[in-house]
């Protein structure tokens, strides 16, 4: 099943390309539902890179949800920038998702402003849709936390 976003940002487009390369960025725009940890560091590159991060989740900094691989990959099309995870969670409840692949694309707007798009293909067999709703749940928090770290770096916030 399909998660998405659309986002209308009042910031450049290199901005919040610069935000999606952040991993302190990406641990804002989910807290404090979602408390990230790198796993096997002590802390966070200054940015991520092509290849595989791994990271621990907690629900609201107490409960052990498992581990998440990112696997991170950029290409362009038609225009737009586009960030691809295709890792997935390894471990915990996290683990019952089979299938994983989240699309982030930035596009200049005619008036300088940038357009967002995110995009999550994500199974986990008969539970799908019940995964799928508590996703949809999070991709809107995650929009709220978007637009508030955006606003946060070109000081608006």
């Amino acid at each position: 099943m399909r998660v998405t976003l659309r986002l209308e940002l009042d910031a450049y487009p290199e901005t919040v390309w610069a935000m999606l390369h952040d991993p302190l960025a990406l641990g804002a725009v989910v807290a404090p539902l979602l408390e990230l940890e790198p796993v096997g560091h002590r802390r966070f590159p200054p940015t991520w890179t092509p290849g595989d991060h791994l990271v621990r989740l907690r629900l609201l900094g107490l409960v052990p949800l498992g581990d998440q691989r990112i696997r991170l990959s950029t290409f362009r099309r038609r225009g737009a920038r586009i960030l691809e995870d295709s890792g997935g969670p390894v471990s915990g409840i996290l683990s019952l998702v089979s299938g994983w692949r989240h699309r982030m694309a930035v596009s200049p707007l005619p008036d300088g402003r940038t357009l967002y798009r995110d995009r999550l293909d994500v199974s986990a067999g008969l539970l799908t849709p019940v995964v799928w709703l508590g996703l949809w749940m999070l991709w809107q928090y995650r929009a709220r936390g978007i637009r508030r770290v955006v606003a946060h770096r070109v000081g608006l916030g």
